[in-house]
This record gives C-alpha cells, sequence and structure tokens, in this order.
C-alpha cells in the first residue's frame, strides 16, 4: 500500500508525527506532502527539523490566498502529487484547506482517504474549518475519532466510511516529545514567572478591528505578566488596525516572534494558565505533562471533552466575561483534571488500522 500523508499547517505536521513515526516504526511504504498552506518558516518548516522528521518529499508551495484560492492551488497540485506517486491511500488530519483539498483530491480520482481527527464539530458555521471538516468527514473511508463523543457525532450523521476510535495524536506528541523540548528549547527571551500565554490567530478575530481591540482590553485587565508569540497574520492586522503599539504598551506584556514547537510546549507547561483560539492548544493543554486551563476566545469550541475534563472554558471576546472568567479561576485555584483525549498511543493504533485494512 502507497500512502500519502498530507499535512500543510504547523498543527498538522505536529499532530501527523506519531503517525509518520509508527508508519516508519512498520516499514511502510509512505510519501509526506507538505502543501505549504503554512509557509513561514518559524510556523512550518522548522517543525519538521525540530520533530526529527524527514523533510517533505513533495513541497506544492500554495501559499496564501483566499480560501477558494488556497483551496483551489491545493486541490490541482494534490492531484497530480497523488498521480504521480501513485497512491492507494491519502492520510490527512483537522480541518484546514489543505485537509478538504487533500479529502477532495483523493476521492475523485477514486484513492481510499483516511481522516486523523474525525467528528470533531464546533456548529458555528462562521468558521471555513467547520465546513472543511464537515465535508472531509464525508468523503472519508476511515474515520479515526479522537474520543467516543467524536465518534457518536459521526455515526449520527451517517458517515459512509468506517469508524474507529483512536485517541487523539496530539497528546502522543506531547508525551513523545516533553522531555526532548525541555533539553532543546530556545527560548530567546527570559519567561517571567507566573505568566500567562496568550495565542490569538483566527479570521474571527484578528480580521476584525472590534474584537482586536477587545483584545487588547482583555489583556490590559489581566494583572500578571503575559507572553504572547504572535502569528504572522495577527501582527499584520494588529498593525494595520493602528492597534500594534496599545498591544505593545501593555503593562507586563511581552510580544515575540512565533515559537517553535519544543519552545511552546515548555512555555505552555510553565504558563500559569493560557488563552488562545486555537482549538489544537485546547488538546495539548489537557495533556498529563501540560494540565493547564484555557481561556477559549471563541463562542464556541470543537473540542467540549475539554470543557467537561475542567480544562478549557469558552469565555469568547467580551472583556467582562472573559476578566470575569479568569477572576473566578484564580479564586477557587482549579488544581487540573484527567486528560479527555487518549493514552498517547493514537498513531500506534492508527497505522495499526490502516496496515490492517
Amino acid at each position: 500500500m502507497k500512502i500519502a500523508v498530507v499535512v500543510g499547517t504547523r498543527p498538522e505536521i505536529i499532530k501527523m508525527s506519531p503517525v509518520v513515526r509508527a508508519l516508519k516504526d512498520r516499514d511502510a511504504d509512505f510519501q509526506l506532502i507538505h502543501t505549504g498552506q503554512h509557509y513561514d518558516h518559524y510556523v512550518s518548516d522548522i517543525f519538521f527539523k525540530e520533530l526529527e522528521l524527514q523533510k517533505p518529499d513533495v513541497h506544492l508551495s500554495i501559499g496564501s490566498g483566499s480560501q477558494a484560492e488556497q483551496t483551489g492551488k491545493a486541490l490541482i497540485r494534490l492531484e497530480e502529487a497523488f498521480k504521480n506517486y501513485d497512491v492507494d491511500l491519502v492520510l490527512v488530519q483537522g480541518d484546514t484547506n489543505t485537509v478538504l483539498a487533500g479529502a477532495l483530491a483523493g476521492a475523485k480520482l477514486g484513492i481510499k482517504v483516511g481522516h486523523v481527527e474525525a467528528g470533531l464539530r464546533s456548529y458555528d458555521l462562521r468558521m471555513p474549518e467547520e465546513h472543511n471538516r464537515r465535508v472531509t468527514d464525508h468523503l472519508a473511508d476511515m474515520l479515526f475519532a479522537p474520543t467516543e463523543e467524536s465518534a457518536d457525532i459521526l455515526r449520527g450523521e451517517k458517515v459512509m466510511g468506517a469508524v474507529h476510535v483512536t485517541g487523539n495524536t496530539v497528546i502522543d506528541a506531547c508525551i513523545q516529545n516533553m522531555e526532548l523540548a525541555e533539553d532543546k528549547a530556545d527560548l530567546d527571551f527570559d519567561t517571567p514567572g507566573d505568566f500567562v500565554l496568550i495565542t490569538a490567530h483566527r479570521a474571527e478575530n484578528v480580521d476584525n478591528r472590534k474584537v482586536l481591540k477587545q483584545l487588547v482590553e482583555i489583556f490590559e485587565g489581566i494583572p500578571r505578566k503575559k507572553v504572547y508569540p504572535i502569528h504572522p497574520r495577527a501582527e499584520k492586522m494588529f498593525k494595520k488596525t493602528g492597534l500594534y503599539e496599545d498591544l505593545k504598551s501593555i503593562k507586563g506584556m511581552h510580544v515575540v516572534k512565533p515559537q517553535g514547537y519544543f519552545e511552546f510546549l515548555v512555555l505552555m507547561k510553565r504558563a500559569k494558565y493560557i488563552l488562545t483560539d486555537s482549538g489544537g492548544i485546547q488538546e495539548e493543554a489537557t495533556a498529563p505533562n501540560i494540565n493547564r486551563k484555557v481561556f477559549v476566545l471563541r463562542d464556541s469550541t470543537e473540542r467540549p471533552e475539554a470543557i467537561d475534563s475542567g480544562h478549557a472554558e469558552v469565555v469568547g471576546t467580551d472583556p467582562d466575561n472573559v476578566l470575569q472568567a479568569i477572576d473566578r479561576f484564580e479564586e477557587n485555584k482549579w488544581k487540573g483534571g484527567r486528560c479527555p483525549y487518549g493514552d498517547g498511543k493514537a498513531g500506534q493504533r492508527i497505522v495499526d488500522i490502516i496496515l490492517q485494512d
């Protein structure tokens, strides 16, 4: 069986890394294809080196563009790559334009499609990711659901592919890489004591000046020191809206460049708590060797398991709501919770299922 492992963004590289390692351990015939949806060195290429993964066999360099343009370029170039390699199975992960394009290209060529992290739903139709993951799940032949809750969603939607509960590969990655991260992380700034870690990059937040102003107000209202590894998209929009200097001048704010994976693992572990609009961070924070509280700067989440375990709380971007939630957390002295996303062996399970099929 010839397998095409398709990645395009930082989270996909991280979450596919345990699958790639398991494929190598089994001497499987696979090719690693990078669409280049994330094309900045600090949010893409550096992760192959840090995770000691092979360089991509194919790099498609699709770059930025509108949703349709990015998806269309990826679809065309992935179709050609699949034909050249004579692929039997396309493996995609998550909910990006790369994932949708990989699933569509595979399905239209009559190639089996496997979807890692299937069955997630936010039910927020403003989010392009919600459309991507829904369509991919209904195209896939193999659906690797991280939890029973995700599997139940897929069965309720009557997907045609086979549903398998495997756990989430992001927990594999956290467990596999933390010791290496603590040894090799190269933070080019001093982490302040008891700091809050911040990330924000989603279009519904950073492309909206009103929301950016709310974020500045939220960050101003947090009495602790703050570390914000700023995504290139967010930095661009803060500058475009004239709010970048306001952001940098907040008391205790450390705006730093995007961090490598090892550096970010260390930051999550050291942080008092996390504010983010990232889906992946909601999962990583539940890993037993991180176990941090996450305030989700969105109106919904496709990770209800993280809410049920007590790790995540959806707070939106209204400053009063967010700061009140943080105050409650500080007063109650939350002790952590049980990881809801498996035992760190999801990658092995996925490869076992693929090779036994």
